[in-house]
């Protein structure tokens, strides 16, 4: 039977991302995923064992002339982030994702593809169904909920894993090998939303920014993407000032590691100002175009007729919401010292919602420096505070601390050279790797962290390139013929 990947090599890993697409698996709600699991484990006759929290792991025995050989831990987490366009009707719950070939990439129609980590898991799973790989003993952990808390990681029990060597493979550039990674914090605040009947003499309108690539709030940080609340708030400010704008309901974003690609606000404008908003709208729209042109080309401001609110907020509280997004940071707020081009310190104004009559804004903060992380998630509560509005901080998780003397470094280094004949870049990753809390639960755990090269993950734009998800496959196996006896 034919199926969307039928050709692409190799063939295993590609027929079980092909399952992995139809079984919805948003974060926290992983019981499909789990259910498919298990029963591949009773299929293929493997061992396999599940904790409280759900993470499931299958154990295979090493093939013949490798029982001598370290155990190993394959690992990836079996939750994706559900984003999708405005336009698409997708229920996460219930619906399949639908991949599609376009040239050398793997795309979803109009939704996240779950590549992070669904390929991770499909590599696993072709790892254990095969009889023709060689390996010394393995251990495959699927972990639940890494993109939203990293609950299943921080559930892990010592005795769990028996296995000292960790392969996470859930890196989104291939090429690139990762021996650190963020710790992050989220904080979040909330303020009390009074309104007042609408008895503006004027026209409804719903301003809207879309267009946006969105992406990873880690990841992507650095790459001068548009955040959309942002810029709504920045239209809305002025507007205010100017126009006597009054706003209705407003919402924007939707994960707190996911860059806002698109924000709505529904406002008021007084009668004697309608012609000079909607000018000013537009040329909004080509000014903010103009300063994104080279990260957001298919960024769009735009303005609709609606139907008119029963109530707007009120003013002063208005004035102090805008005010506060306006203030509240977004982006890098510092590079590393020590490496290169590393950001070190980074926050994600990640989402604004309307909750039984209150304003929660969402943010997330991430730093491979731990007082860093926590000074910036006061900055957070700092500006949170000026505006009266209550804040909270998650616990947070930890980072990874980069060991330059790891044996899984130097046996993944020297595979890839004997594959590729080039180097491959060591370094650390500005998002958060399950890696950190892992080696808190195994102290003494080597890790390292890899992957196929993913772009846009977090958003609907994300795609998995095909050539170096075979390199990926490649390297896997390399890795495991390499490592060292016990």
């Amino acid at each position: 039977m034919s199926y969307v990947f039928e050709g692409l090599k190799p063939d295993a890993l590609w027929q079980y991302f092909d399952e992995i697409c139809k079984i919805p698996r948003p974060s926290k709600k992983e019981d499909k995923i789990i259910a498919y699991l298990l029963k591949f484990a009773a299929d293929h006759d493997l061992e396999v064992d599940t904790d409280e929290i759900g993470n499931v792991l299958i154990k295979k025995d090493a093939t013949p002339e490798y029982e001598k050989k370290k155990t190993v831990v394959l690992q990836s987490h079996v939750d994706m982030v559900g984003e999708k366009n405005s336009n698409v009707d997708h229920d996460f719950d219930t619906d399949p994702i639908k991949p599609f070939i376009d040239g050398e990439w793997v795309k979803a129609r109009g939704t996240t593809l779950g590549a992070d980590d669904g390929i991770g898991v499909a590599a696993q799973l072709a790892i254990l169904a095969a009889n023709n790989i060689p390996h010394g003993p393995i251990e495959c952990l699927f972990t639940v909920d890494e993109e939203t808390g990293l609950s299943g990681a921080f559930g892990l029990k010592p005795g769990f894993l028996k296995g000292k060597i960790l392969l996470n493979l859930d890196s989104e550039d291939e090429g690139e090998l990762f021996i650190g990674c963020a710790g992050g914090k989220d904080t979040v605040g909330t303020l009390p939303c009074p309104t007042v009947p609408a008895d503006v003499d004027g026209k409804a309108y719903l301003l809207k920014v879309s267009g946006l690539k969105g992406g990873h709030s880690g990841d992507d940080i650095n790459k001068g993407l548009g955040n959309a609340i942002k810029m709504l708030n920045r239209v809305l400010w002025t507007a205010t000032k100017q126009y006597g704008l009054r706003v209705a309901d407003i919402d924007g974003g939707n994960l707190r590691n996911a860059i806002a690609r698109e924000a709505f606000a529904t406002v008021m404008v007084p009668q004697r100002f309608i012609n000079d908003f909607e000018s000013y709208v537009k040329e909004m729209e080509k000014i903010i175009k103009y300063e994104f042109r080279s990260t957001e080309p298919n960024l769009r401001i735009k303005i609709e007729e609606t139907g008119l609110p029963s109530k707007l907020f009120e003013k002063s509280f208005q004035e102090k919401l805008l005010n506060t997004l306006y203030a509240l940071p977004h982006g890098v707020l510092s590079m590393s010292r020590e490496i290169p081009n590393f950001v070190e310190t980074s926050t994600n104004l990640a989402s604004i919602k309307m909750v039984d009559g209150k304003i929660v804004i969402s943010t997330s903060q991430r730093s491979s420096v731990e007082s860093a992380k926590e000074s910036a998630a006061n900055k957070l509560a700092s500006v949170f505070s000026m505006a009266e509005a209550q804040a909270e901080h998650s616990s947070g998780y930890p980072g990874w601390t980069p060991n330059p003397d790891s044996e899984i470094l130097e046996i993944t280094k020297n595979a890839y050279k004997k594959l590729f004949n080039t180097e491959p870049k060591v370094l650390a990753i500005h998002a958060g790797l399950e890696c950190g809390v892992i080696g808190e639960k195994y102290p003494g755990m080597d890790m390292i962290s890899y992957g196929p090269t993913i772009k846009g993950a977090h958003s609907p734009d994300e795609r998995l390139n095909i050539e170096t998800t075979k390199k990926f496959w490649d390297l896997t196996l390399e890795i495991l013929k390499s490592i060292s006896d016990e």
